[in-house]
């Protein structure tokens, strides 16, 4: 008896001192006392934009097919193995833009996400290629059906899909071929916005009949010759395809961009707009559902005539916000989370950062957090008292976890719980910081 008890003692001893070598608990205090939430508006206050005019746009676009020779991963869900066929091809899409002065472009990959090791590595392939631009932006579509390999770490390969050297080589190699391509076949255009409603196709995950972001928002730019490009975001989560579907799909967003382009734009970019907290209303999950869906999507904006051009001077101000964040706060449990030491052992540096783009009087800001759409409402009211068309993308070669409502952060939701790396506090910091950057804008 005496030999057990010491035996359930050294045990006990030894859970005990891994539990405070690898556990601590959440820190609440206020986040606006906290050092890197002043020091990033300290920043921001400070932070200039750079800025070009002139009385023309030049822009090009192209689509390179970068799917495997062999199955890679599935990424998205829960791990489950390479898939075993290919419902869609996977895409690099690129689309630059400039006013002969600047120039920008955006790249969009029709991934979960854009690690950003996977990020890194396209920036020095890009300009490895003597490709020069004033800003590069990361998007992608969130799909929860795309591959992985791309992910370095011991989460990458525990929940991610792993690193595999050939597909990041693929994908470095498509997204110069795309920048390149759309660089080449520049050509003048006009550019338009517009914002159509689409409100019983989305809705809030988290609360029953609770506020959504319902609006389809685009960029348009149309060619001399009548080609027409689509820049478009919206709020659903690509999450359409059922969680036990093994083949490689770009979800809804595949079916929505390849609608339009059978339709009447030649060339269709979707970025995840703010998915934080926003779920697609398919009528089922399987793909011929799925796609009706998008069709469904896609109808409601060929029907939608009420687009804006852009008037004025060719105005394009660019500018980029690094955003201290403090210690991770990866929960195992209401109130105790992952030391940081862990954290980073398991999924490596995370840097934060807002990039900031205004093409006339649009303004796009592109997050590295899962942004929830329910901010939308009041970053939307305040860019129109601007005078500014606000277009909210996320994936921007970054990830932080998700950026909810604060009054969400104990609720018993996956995603508000293991997945706010960085919270509490992280609603109201976001959601002030984006108002910051809407009133920097040139009106």
């Amino acid at each position: 008896m005496l030999r057990t008890l010491r035996v359930f003692a050294w045990v006990l001893g030894i859970l005990l001192l891994l539990g405070i070598a690898t556990l601590t608990t959440v820190d609440r205090s206020p986040v606006q006392d906290r050092s890197s939430y002043q020091s990033t508006f300290a920043d921001l206050d400070s932070s200039t934009w750079s800025s070009s005019t002139s009385n023309y746009w030049l822009a090009g676009w192209a689509t390179i097919n970068v799917t495997p020779d062999q199955p890679a991963e599935l990424v998205g869900y829960s791990p489950r193995g390479p898939y075993t066929f290919v419902q869609d091809s996977s895409h690099v899409k690129a689309l630059s833009l400039s006013n002969g002065t600047s120039s920008i472009a955006w790249l969009n990959y029709e991934l979960l996400i854009v690690h950003p090791g996977l990020a890194e590595k396209i920036r020095v392939g890009v300009s490895q290629a003597g490709i020069s631009l004033d800003q590069l932006i990361f998007t992608a579509t969130h799909t929860h059906s795309g591959m992985g390999g791309y992910m370095p770490g011991l989460a990458g390969s525990l929940a991610f899909g792993g690193y595999d050297e050939r597909v990041v080589e693929q994908l470095v190699a498509g997204s110069v071929r795309a920048l390149q391509t759309a660089l080449a076949n520049q050509d003048t255009v006009s550019i338009s916005y517009k914002k159509t409603s689409v409100p019983d196709l989305v809705s809030n995950r988290f609360i029953k009949d609770g506020p959504s972001d319902p609006f389809v928002r685009q960029m348009l730019l149309k060619r001399k010759d009548g080609k027409l490009a689509s820049l478009l975001t919206y709020s659903a989560h690509a999450t359409a395809l059922s969680s036990k579907f093994m083949g490689l799909s770009g979800d809804y967003p595949a079916y929505l961009t390849e609608s339009l382009e059978e339709d009447n734009v030649d060339f269709a970019l979707f970025a995840a707009g703010t998915v934080g907290s926003h779920r697609p209303m398919p009528e089922g999950n399987t793909p011929e559902l799925v796609e009706a869906y998008a069709l469904a999507i896609s109808e409601r904006i060929s029907a939608d005539t009420s687009k804006v051009a852009l008037q004025g001077e060719s105005l394009l101000r660019t500018s980029k916000v690094d955003i201290q964040l403090g210690e991770p706060q990866l929960r195992v449990t209401t109130n105790l989370r992952l030391r940081p030491w862990l954290f980073r052992s398991l999924l490596g540096e995370v840097p934060a950062y807002l990039d900031i783009t205004q093409v006339g009087n649009i303004l796009f800001i592109s997050s590295s957090g899962e942004l929830s759409g329910v901010f939308y409402e009041t970053w939307d009211a305040l860019a129109q008292e601007k005078g500014l068309h606000l277009v909210v993308t996320v994936f921007n070669g970054s990830y932080i976890g998700y950026i909810t409502p604060d009054e969400l952060y104990d609720a018993k939701y996956h995603e508000v719980r293991e997945m706010n790396w960085f919270g509490p506090g992280n609603g109201d910091y976001f959601d002030r910081l984006i108002q910051e950057v809407i009133r920097k804008a040139k009106n």
